[in-house]
């Protein structure tokens, strides 16, 4: 993946250079590269390669970059600190943050039409592909999320209404990558069906426990500071239900997740895999 999303980005010496080098730094802070490796998965468990569908899988990782990138904003969270290095807009100031974000999310639509260009791939596969990619990244997805996200901080939640904000926020973008692989290869409606399924559960599970290391997780480990969900007073698991009931609920998720991904039967080992590795992360 990293050698992949190497080759994708503008070149830094290509003006505007600036720019070229902020949209970069973002993406080479790492990170777990879990939705692009979820593209690739999904697509080899409906028996295509993984080159296929790499311009699709980077274009993922591009989107979720920028949303981090404008996560951390003054405006939204003002955080200092990203996977253990300063953020965007601490390195090169707000105004090339938010543009580099803007670069980013226009740039992965630039490389989810090329992926027409690779051999098996028809143009009505892209279209439908850039047709889930665009909703799970609008307001009926990651920025609907965020907004409700925001619009909770202070004030009493339900469980219902977390879950609500956690399906959009982070869920969204999970599904439409596994999704987007399955797409690409072909899949019948059977194992497409199962994949919605798989990503539905993984989804939700990545970001209650995402809300569960902001309690209980190590600063050194996550790269940024923990504890801030409580300061903010944000919607999540934790402080809606509580930390044990929070925990019962990711495990009772991966078990779904598992359970779509054994509907493919070996073809979904490796997805099921990744579901206990969302669960066990620590960071």
């Amino acid at each position: 993946m990293e050698r992949a999303l190497e080759g994708f980005l503008p070149a830094e010496d290509l003006p505007p250079a600036r720019l070229h080098a902020a949209m970069a730094y973002s993406v080479r802070a790492g990170g777990k590269r879990i939705r692009p490796i979820l593209v690739i998965a999904a697509a080899e468990a409906c028996g295509a390669p993984a080159a296929r569908v790499m311009p699709t899988a980077c274009a993922l990782e591009l989107i979720h970059t920028y949303s981090l990138i404008h996560d951390d904003l003054p405006c939204m969270d003002d955080d200092d600190l990203r996977r253990g290095k300063p953020t965007n807009h601490k390195v090169f100031g707000e105004t090339l943050a938010v543009l580099a974000g803007d670069a980013l999310l226009a740039h992965a639509f630039a490389l989810i039409g090329g992926n027409a260009r690779e051999e098996g791939v028809g143009p009505g596969a892209v279209a439908e592909v850039a047709r889930l990619v665009g909703e799970a990244a609008s307001s009926l997805g990651m920025a609907g999320g965020q907004a409700a996200d925001w619009l909770a901080e202070g004030r009493e939640v339900t469980e219902e209404e977390v879950t609500f904000i956690h399906r959009m926020k982070t869920g969204a973008l999970i599904r439409a990558s596994v999704l987007s692989g399955a797409v690409l290869a072909g899949a019948a409606p059977g194992p497409r069906a199962a994949l919605s399924r798989y990503g539905e559960s993984l989804g939700l599970l990545f970001q209650i426990v995402d809300d569960i290391l902001n309690v209980e997780g190590s600063a050194a480990a996550m790269g940024k500071a923990t504890g801030s969900d409580a300061r903010r007073r944000k919607a999540t698991f934790p402080s809606v239900v509580g930390l044990p009931a929070a925990k019962a609920r990711a495990e009772r998720l991966l078990a779904e997740a598992r359970k779509a991904a054994a509907e493919l039967g070996n073809a979904g080992a490796t997805l099921g895999g990744l579901a206990e590795f969302v669960l066990a992360r620590t960071a």
